[in-house]
Order: structure tokens, then C-alpha cells, then sequence
């Protein structure tokens, strides 16, 4: 007899939360009387000020409307990455964002829609066979979308959990045919201070960066989300290409990403360069490895009022925990 053992993160797709539960709006004005937690360095300031969420919400129906790959949405759920949690309200995971580009509080969005995301072109080059760039919108053809429910995890040690619409990097590294010699996946995002404010922020070191290795850039769970809550993603969350690597904190999540690079080095990422003490190249969730100035044993859901805890590779360590196997050496978390 076959007896089916579920995994940690299974739910039964009855457990699924609807989108009329996860538009709440008592959970929003609960999620925004709980205000800021962490006192941080000068690059991790939190403070959400409870600004309109209808206003965000209008904003963004009119960035899917000026979007042609609006109708691309939505696209059909993966059931194999289900959650133990709700998905966050879009009006929360939409307006308490993390976007440097355009300043160090959270509710940069009305900001972030400065940025024009068409025309946005990629370049995908170094140790390829054939170095390219390509419109967005070419490469969504190229590119199977589809929904995954990933947890967030911040480094501030607060999380959500949303809808991602997008597709497999391991997709677009089958695109670049990367040569053998290439170990690393850099990635870099967007650079223009006449829209991005942040980014006249000098002691940054602009334009961010982020990169993974080769092996964690074709691991199952690395996406790359195009959509959010069945639309296009919003440009604060980081149209129209952002990382979703959920095992490691959200800092690694590099947004409106304009280049694919793979290399023979690895990469220095943007708060890498800041404060390597801190924040490190590998980041990846660890409950008992603590920030040097805070716990991340546990962690503030948006929209509760309660602290839960946190969980080893923020609970995906059945899909990654083998890359790190034999590196005892390296600083793999923070």
C-alpha cells in the first residue's frame, strides 16, 4: 500500500485563501496599525504611514491598463508550492514595499510610477553562446507563465505571502545557453535618477546588484515574476522583472532588472558592498543565525498582530538545502 506523506509547506487546494478573503480591508488596517519594527542601518529604514491603499489600488489598474501584457493575466496556478499561511492582502503587499530606487521608507509606490516600463529592453550577455537584448515583451513569448503562492521573507524580519505570476530563471538561463565556464547568474537593475530619486543617493552604490550561482539560478523554486495577484506587477514591486528567490531574505529579490550577465565571479551584491558584515552574498533564511543588531527567530506577518516563527530556508529546505551541502566554510545565512 502507497502511503502519501504530505510535505510541510502542503496545503489541500481547500485551504487556498479566495481573493475576496485576501482583499480584507480590516486585515489592511490592521497589518498598518502595527507600524514600523525595526530601527535598522541608514539602508534598512521601516515606516509605512498608512497612506490610501485605494489610491494605490487605482494606480495600479492604471498600469494594467497601459500594459500590453495585460491580457497576458492571469495565468494557471502551480499547485506544487502551496502555503501554511494566507496570502497578504494586495492592498498591503502592494503599498509596504522595500524599493531603494526610490527612497528608504515603505511606501514609496507613488514614486515608483515615474518609471516607464515600455519600452524595457534586456540585455542578456557575458559567458553566453549568443550574447542578446531583448524587449520584455518578446521574451514573455519565449517564456512559460504560470502562479506560484511564495512566502516572503524580509531581513527586517517581517514576511508576507503572495501571488507570483511569471516563470521558471531556469527558463531564461536555457535561453542564454550560458558556457560551462559560467558559475555565477548576475543580475542588475535599472539605472535613471531623473525618475528614481533614490538613485542620486551617492553613498549607494548604484545601479543595484544581485546574483546567484548557476545552480541556484536553475533551482526549481528561483522565479522570475512578471505578474502579481493575476495582473501585471506593479512598477513598486518591481515591474517588469523582479527575483523571487523565496528561501533567501528579501534583499536578494533584485528589481526592475534590465541585465542578465553570467560570469566566471561571483558577484558583489549591492548591500554586500555596503556592509559585508551584515549582508552577505548567500542570505539565506536562518532562525537561528540573528542579524548582527536582531533576532530572526521569529517574524511579523503582515496583516496579524502576532509574531510567528521563523522557519529554516523560510521553510523551502526541501527544495534547496543540498546546494549547500560541504560549505561549512562560507557564510551562507545573513
Amino acid at each position: 500500500m502507497l502511503i502519501k506523506i504530505k510535505k510541510g509547506w502542503e496545503l489541500p487546494e481547500s485551504s487556498v485563501t479566495s481573493e475576496s478573503t485576501f482583499l480584507n480591508r480590516r486585515r489592511l488596517i490592521k497589518g498598518l496599525a502595527a507600524g514600523p519594527i525595526l530601527a535598522a542601518t541608514a539602508g534598512l529604514v521601516s515606516g509605512c504611514d498608512g497612506e490610501s491603499t485605494q489610491t494605490a489600488q487605482a494606480a495600479s489598474d492604471d498600469s494594467v491598463e497601459q500594459d500590453p501584457s495585460a491580457k497576458l493575466y492571469p495565468v494557471q496556478r502551480n499547485l506544487r508550492y502551496r502555503l501554511d499561511r494566507d496570502e497578504t492582502s494586495e492592498e498591503l503587499a502592494t503599498t509596504y514595499n522595500n524599493y531603494y530606487e526610490f527612497g528608504s521608507s515603505k511606501n514609496i509606490w507613488q514614486k515608483a510610477q515615474a518609471l516607464s516600463i515600455r519600452p524595457w529592453t534586456v540585455k542578456i550577455d557575458g559567458m553566453v553562446e549568443a550574447p542578446m537584448e531583448i524587449g520584455i515583451d518578446d521574451l514573455l513569448a519565449k517564456v512559460p507563465l504560470e502562479e506560484r503562492v511564495y512566502r516572503h521573507r524580509c531581513v527586517e524580519a517581517w514576511s508576507m505571502a503572495v501571488p507570483y505570476s511569471g516563470f521558471p530563471l531556469k527558463a531564461l538561463v536555457d535561453l542564454a545557453r550560458p558556457l560551462g565556464s559560467a558559475k555565477y547568474l548576475k543580475m542588475v537593475t535599472f539605472q535613471d535618477d531623473s525618475v528614481a530619486s533614490g538613485q542620486k543617493a551617492s553613498w549607494y552604490p548604484w545601479p543595484y546588484v544581485e546574483g546567484l550561482t548557476i545552480e541556484e539560478a536553475t533551482n526549481e523554486l528561483a522565479f522570475i515574476a512578471t505578474g502579481l495577484y493575476g495582473k501585471p506587477i506593479p512598477k513598486q514591486n518591481g515591474a517588469p522583472l523582479r527575483l523571487a528567490v523565496p528561501w533567501k531574505y528579501g534583499f536578494k529579490h533584485v528589481k526592475g532588472i534590465v541585465q542578465f550577465e553570467f560570469t566566471d565571479k561571483r558577484p558583489v551584491s549591492f548591500w554586500e558592498e555596503i556592509q559585508s558584515s551584515e549582508y552577505g552574498f548567500w542570505a539565506n533564511v536562518n532562525p537561528e543565525v540573528s542579524h548582527p543588531r536582531w533576532s530572526q527567530a521569529s517574524e511579523r506577518v503582515l496583516g496579524l498582530d502576532e509574531r510567528v516563527p521563523t522557519l529554516l530556508y523560510n521553510g523551502y529546505g526541501e527544495f534547496v538545502a543540498d546546494l549547500y551541502s560541504g560549505m561549512k566554510g562560507e557564510r551562507l545565512f545573513i
